[in-house]
């Protein structure tokens, strides 16, 4: 972590993204929860909110959702839902009242209790990329994830303090077996991080043994565990309409013990959803309430957020598209439901480029300001994602993390703050019409706060640059990389909770952890 991890520093600067002699550190900003100042944008009047409302409650009674997984089927059948096979249909009046019962905010709490995140109202978190199988870097190139590299990911998500969950898997270790991969990742993220972590709802023992290395991790109890939440899961539908058994499994675990369930449907429009942008998302929320009421039903008030990953695809070559114009206005319009129906939201901060290039940070930066105009609360692969969630890249890591940075700034209130000492009326009479502002009393009481300080960017002119060695953004970013991992100090963790921690996995391991098809 930096030294001045807890000092506001945003001196500004021609090069801001210089690393200080001596050391590997980077001036970034101190660790904070965001909160959003800014009215959401809102495509759609009253009347589209409606229409699409009830798009969605439509499908939901007169087509329904396919539930494969038979304890979801029966809880549904005692909910008077209409089961036919494995398709479940649910009028409004049930919907709606299911929805209801859940809460508009929620706390999760890390063994580290300063890393207590809030999701909900306008506070705005970031998380790592998450899940893909490969990765890329300017010296090793596209190659599959591994252990080693899952590792390097976890200590940037670590170290950046505008990274506030470690969601999934960074990067897939395919060199450790399925059966113990989530035990030694788990280990992994609970001692070389001490932010929230997440559990993939992909069966029983997967579920159960994050939940209890997480709580083991915090020395907790059982019944401290259960009392608020502390860790949480993602589960996504498969479009279109249907909930696998694995996912529905997770998240009724996760449920009945108070952890916060975050249901993303993956709606492509074209592809697994209607090609018309309010189609895909009545689709998509048809998918996400279902089964938010199944939950609510299980365990009324637990906590839970709507997702939305609806974009759409390129229509010659079928390959998903993101950060397009499309995806942003049905984020948009994903935020104005999430409203009505008083959930959190889930987004993402998304590309289609396979390389950190311009196509990369346009796109991201779409997908990450369109969570800032949708009231997003929870923002998915924040940093470092390529190639359609494909690839993971720390040099993308660094440069998302900068734009992390400058959402961060943008929403602060000094900003646009209109006090006497803001309007600057004795410094703009001192200057009058033929001064400048460097040197004035008021620049000097506040230049070193005045504005951000990047940590990628390189402001200096173009003679300046190229003296310097003409490096390119991803280059800087890489030697950014670099010098963070050869610095980096995990945080600090109760000995007897990390010694349990060891045991638990051994003892695990010992009896084959998770069975696969293998």
């Amino acid at each position: 972590m930096s030294d001045d991890t807890g000092r506001k520093k945003r001196a500004g600067g021609r090069a801001g993204n210089k690393i200080r002699a001596g050391s590997a550190v980077i001036d970034q900003m101190p660790w904070r929860i965001p909160v959003n100042p800014d009215r959401p944008t809102e495509p759609l009047d009253g009347d589209g909110v409606e229409a699409i409302h009830r798009g969605a409650m439509r499908i939901l009674r007169d087509i329904g959702i396919e539930f494969l997984n038979p304890e979801a089927l029966e809880i549904m059948r005692k909910a008077g839902c209409k089961i036919e096979g494995t398709n479940v249909r649910m009028d409004e009046d049930f919907v709606m009242e299911m929805v209801g019962r859940a809460p508009a905010s929620f706390t999760i709490t890390p063994r580290n209790p300063e890393r207590e995140i809030i999701v909900g109202g306008n506070h705005m978190v970031f998380v790592n990329v998450s899940s893909p199988p490969n990765a890329w870097d300017l010296e090793r190139g596209k190659r599959s994830g591994d252990f080693a590299t899952f590792q390097e990911f976890i200590k940037l998500t670590q170290y950046f303090n505008c990274i506030h969950v470690a969601g999934g898997y960074p990067v897939e270790p395919i060199d450790i077996h399925p059966a113990v991969r989530h035990l030694d990742c788990l280990f992994e993220k609970l001692t070389t991080t001490d932010k929230v972590v997440h559990a993939y709802s992909l069966g029983k023992e997967r579920v159960e043994d994050v939940m209890e290395m997480t709580r083991l991790a915090g020395g907790l109890t059982h019944e401290e565990f259960e009392a608020k939440p502390r860790m949480y899961t993602n589960i996504n539908s498969v479009s279109p309409l249907k909930h696998d058994y694995p996912m529905l499994d997770g998240a009724m675990r996760l449920a009945r013990r108070g952890q916060p369930v975050i249901v993303t449907p993956f709606t492509l429009a074209g592809a697994m959803a209607p090609v018309t942008m309010s189609g895909a998302v009545a689709l998509s929320l048809a998918e996400g309430l279902s089964a938010i009421a199944l939950l609510q039903y299980i365990k009324p008030g637990c906590p839970v957020a709507i997702g939305t990953f609806t974009s759409n695809v390129d229509m010659k070559s079928g390959a998903p598209a993101f950060g397009t114009p499309e995806y942003m206005r049905a984020t948009q319009m994903t935020g104005q439901l999430a409203r009505k129906y008083k959930l959190p939201l889930r987004s993402s901060g998304v590309c289609a480029a396979n390389v950190p290039d311009g196509q990369a940070m346009w796109e991201t930066s779409n997908s990450l300001w369109a969570a800032v105009q949708s009231g997003t609360n929870f923002v998915y692969h924040a940093a470092g994602w390529l190639e359609g969630g494909l690839i993971a890249s720390p040099e993308k890591f660094v440069m998302d993390c900068e734009v992390l940075q400058m959402i961060q700034r943008y929403f602060e209130t000094s900003t646009f703050a209109t006090t006497e000492d803001d309007i600057a009326f004795d410094a703009i009479k001192e200057v009058g019409p033929s001064g400048h502002y460097f040197g004035c009393q008021h620049t000097q009481d506040r230049y070193t706060e005045a504005f951000y300080a990047p940590i990628a960017s390189d402001w200096r002119n173009f003679e300046a640059w190229e003296l310097d060695g003409a490096v390119w953004t991803p280059e800087r970013a890489h030697r950014i990389y670099k010098a963070i991992l050869n610095e980096f100090v995990p945080p600090p963790m109760d000995a007897g909770h990390k010694d349990a921690l060891i045991d638990f996995v051994a003892r695990r391991k010992s009896e084959g952890g998770a069975p696969t098809d293998f």
